[in-house]
């Protein structure tokens, strides 16, 4: 079974509107609220794929209520621990420009992060468990050094998508998947990437690190995927980017998917980037047929 963790999830709340005034009455012009956050985009693609998995994570108030609702309409199930506070809400602004508000989520008790541990105490070495995202504010990122040894030792396999210091953290508990974008990589190196053999050059630095695997995803000039083994690079996609919410946790729910049940690290790179592909070229999160269709587009090439 696969397991996604999204510690601090949301109701995201996508304002359509030509342009923004500030200390004006503006009315938008259309507005759609999702279920969201990394663990749960991830766990709603992977049931699109025909993968049966479990959220869970930290939900609370009315708008926990909408989460749990959303994802029971999709046949997701949920195993999420009750807070005393509302789920947050994300406002995404899709103006002239876009932008957002994020909320910064209900405060999360010891005891309540304990019953999570129970959770993930009690998996086994055919699970896979998928974190994702930041955390309540306040209990910081650094939570996640607490949670992700416990899915380790109840022997299960983790994904780790995260940015900056988390993901160099989670580096030390040996991740089956990673991915960053090229832009995080050279934040972590403090570099300049030049093309893409400096790409894998310090994906292969994450690598030695303890990932299993790692992604770069590029936007519109692909993604590589490096292993021990080899390097296989993802021609990019042309089409018109509707949504950059979500698309890499499509990615990674692409990959985890097909990798957990194949062990093709070619095939699971392949879906990975259809299903990031087509949710950037969708309003939500892409639907199965138009993946299918563009898995059918997808071309990888061994470096």
């Amino acid at each position: 079974m696969i397991y996604t963790v999204t510690l601090n999830p949301s109701i995201d709340f996508i304002v359509r509107i030509d342009s923004v005034e500030i200390g004006s009455v503006n009315r938008m012009d259309s507005d759609d609220k999702y279920v969201g956050g990394k663990g749960i985009n991830v766990s709603r693609i992977l049931k699109r794929l025909g993968h049966d998995n479990t959220a869970t994570g930290f939900i609370g108030g009315f708008t926990g209520q909408f989460i749990k609702d959303g994802l029971q309409i999709e046949g997701i199930a949920s195993q999420f621990i009750e807070v005393d506070q509302d789920t947050r809400i994300n406002v995404k602004i899709k103006a002239d420009q876009e932008t957002e508000i994020n909320g910064a989520g209900p405060v999360v008790t010891e005891a309540q992060v304990e019953a999570l541990k129970s959770i993930l105490s009690s998996l086994t070495n055919e699970d896979t468990v998928v974190f994702a995202g930041s955390a309540p504010a306040n209990l910081g990122n650094q939570i996640y050094n607490e949670l992700i040894p416990v899915a380790k030792k109840a022997g299960a396999e983790v994904v780790c998508d995260f940015e900056g210091q988390t993901l160099l953290d989670s580096l030390a508990y040996q991740p089956l998947l990673v991915k960053p974008n090229n832009h995080e990589l050279e934040a972590i190196f403090g570099v300049k990437l030049n093309g893409l053999a400096d790409v894998e050059k310090y994906a292969r630095e994450i690598l030695a690190k303890g990932a299993k695997n790692v992604i770069i995803s590029m936007a519109g000039d692909g993604a590589l995927l490096v292993t021990p083994e080899a390097a296989y690079f993802a021609k990019p996609i042309k089409g018109t980017v509707k949504n950059s919410v979500g698309a890499g946790d499509s990615m990674v729910a692409g990959f985890t998917g097909e990798f957990v049940m194949s062990h093709d690290p070619v095939e699971a790179l392949k879906w990975g980037v259809a299903c990031g592909t087509s949710t950037a070229f969708s309003d939500d999160l892409a639907g199965i047929e138009f993946i299918k269709e563009t898995y059918e587009k997808v071309e990888v090439e061994k470096l």
